[in-house]
Formats: C-alpha cells, structure tokens, sequence
C-alpha cells in the first residue's frame, strides 16, 4: 500500500507527521508538489511525476494546495477531479475543497442544513456594505472571502472607517464579504472530525477577538459536549470532507459555526490531546481502502 502526500511545503509539521504514521503503519509514501506533476490527455499516464504514475497509489492525501493564479487554481481542482474520476481515492475530495475554501458557499450551505451561522452580508457594492454595516449592529468583522488563519480579518465598529474599508475593496474590484460580530469571550472552539465522529477537540483561548492559533491563541483542552459534537459532524458532512477543522464560537444566542476547514492543521491540538491525529488519519485511509 502506498499513499501520495500532495502538499505546498513538504517540511511542514502536519506534512511530517502524516509520512511517521504512514511509515508506522507500513504504508508507502510519495511527497510531492503540484508543479511537480504532468497531466496528459488522449494517451497515458493521466497524471505522473518523474514519469510515474499517480494512480497506481492507493491513496492521495491533500494538505493546503497553495497560492496560484486563478488559471494554476482551476487547474490543480480539474485534476483532483480528474483522479477522483479515474478510481483514486482522494483525502479531501476536491468537492469538498472547492465548498470549504469560499466562505459564502460553504455558509450558504450549512444555513441551509439547518445549521446556525452568523448573520453575514456579502456584495460587490461599497454603499451597499455601508448599509449592511448598519443592518450588522455597527460592528462587524470584514473578511476576505477566500482566506484563512485569520490573515486579513478586521473588526470595524466605526462608520467612517468601514466606509473607508469598502471603498478600497471595490476599487481593487473585490467582493465585500462582512459578517456580524458576535461577543464570544475571545475564545472559540475547533472541532477536529474525521469521518463520522469528533476525533478531538480545544478551546482556542485569545488575548484579543481573533483565535486562531496561528495569531496567538492558547489552545486548551476540551471534551465536547454530544449536541456541539453532532453539529460539528453535520457540518464536516453539509460540506463533504472526509477530514475537516470545524471552528464553532458560543455566544449568547448560542453555539454558531464559523468556517468549515478542508485542509487543517493540528500542531496546536495535538499538543492538548493524548490522540495521535495523523495515526489516526492513516488508519481511518487504510480502512476506507480496504472496504
């Protein structure tokens, strides 16, 4: 059995810890880039690397894809498909990707579903965000649409400033996605679901309203109670992930779910959890193969 590893940065800790399990378990690897592959159509191979064929894994695991141009993007998901068409089982399934990497799809989605999400605003129009930050409260978080770790949110709670913010989004011809920001007590909650269940769980503990890990935050532990449990798997399945990072905030009208992640990471988790999270990956990969 032999698994590819698809990955922007082939040091990275998650990187690393997905090919020891995989090494554990007596699983081959192949650890690659996607500049790194030829695709081919109309004779064969379908896709390979250094002359080798990508389907003759058994498995292909998919860590952030990295920064592109929007024709590099589109490419790299027509592939994934292209692979996942042709029999290789792929982790996450590029349909989940595509869902989880726009914020507004992957929102639109889980409302939905019946799951609870913030009151958002998403529009092309700078006065007609200036409205919605009114219709928000007057304060709101701005984010980019596609983005993560944080990089790029800003909390607004003056007029003057929003308007500012709006109309340089517009100018550079960006879609203006704004979100009503809810008091949470600088903390939130990411659930880590693999499968059909919650494989582990922490607090993100903050200094300021932004919890991501990578911005600061404490990671703490946490075991979730069964009803924030069931809604983080409804939203890992609303979306279609096989493995996901599902980020909930509590706030006074209770649990909402923020964002779907289709590639995460878990260096800060695993430091608050007994649960090896990349042994388990490769087990329940192993166990999909073999059913």
């Amino acid at each position: 059995m032999r698994f590819g590893l698809l990955t922007r940065d082939e040091s990275s800790w998650c990187s690393m810890q997905l090919l020891e399990a995989m090494r554990r378990f007596g699983v081959g690897s192949l650890i690659f880039r996607f500049p790194e592959i030829v695709a081919r159509v109309g004779y064969r191979p379908a896709a390979s690397l250094d002359g080798e064929d990508i389907l003759d894994l058994d498995a292909l695991i998919i860590r952030p894809i990295g920064r592109g141009s929007l024709e590099e993007i589109i490419f790299r998901m027509d592939l994934l498909y292209r692979l996942e068409r042709l029999g290789l089982l792929v982790v996450n399934p590029p349909k989940s990707i595509e869902r989880a990497v726009d914020k507004y799809f992957a929102l639109t989605l889980l409302e939905e579903a019946g799951l609870p999400v913030p009151r958002t605003v998403i529009t092309e129009s700078s006065t007609r965000a200036l409205k919605a930050f009114e219709e928000l409260g007057g304060d709101v978080v701005i984010k980019p649409i596609f983005g993560s770790r944080g990089i790029g949110s800003t909390r607004v709670s003056d007029r003057d400033v929003a308007e500012r913010i709006f109309r340089a989004l517009t100018f550079h011809h960006e879609v203006i996605y704004i979100q009503e920001y809810i008091e949470h007590g600088f903390t939130d909650i990411r659930a880590f679901v693999l499968g059909d269940r919650v494989l582990a769980s922490m607090r993100r503990v903050a200094d300021g309203w932004k919890t991501n890990v990578s911005q600061g935050a404490r990671p703490e532990p946490l075991r979730l109670e069964e009803e924030l449990e069931e809604l983080a798997v409804k939203a890992s399945k609303v979306v279609g992930c096989m493995v996901a990072g599902v980020d909930i905030l509590e706030g006074r009208g209770g649990p909402m779910i923020i964002e779907v992640n289709s590639q995460p990471g878990w260096m800060g988790l695993q430091s608050v959890t007994e649960t090896n999270i990349a042994e388990e990956i490769i087990k329940y990969i192993i166990s999909k193969i073999k059913r």
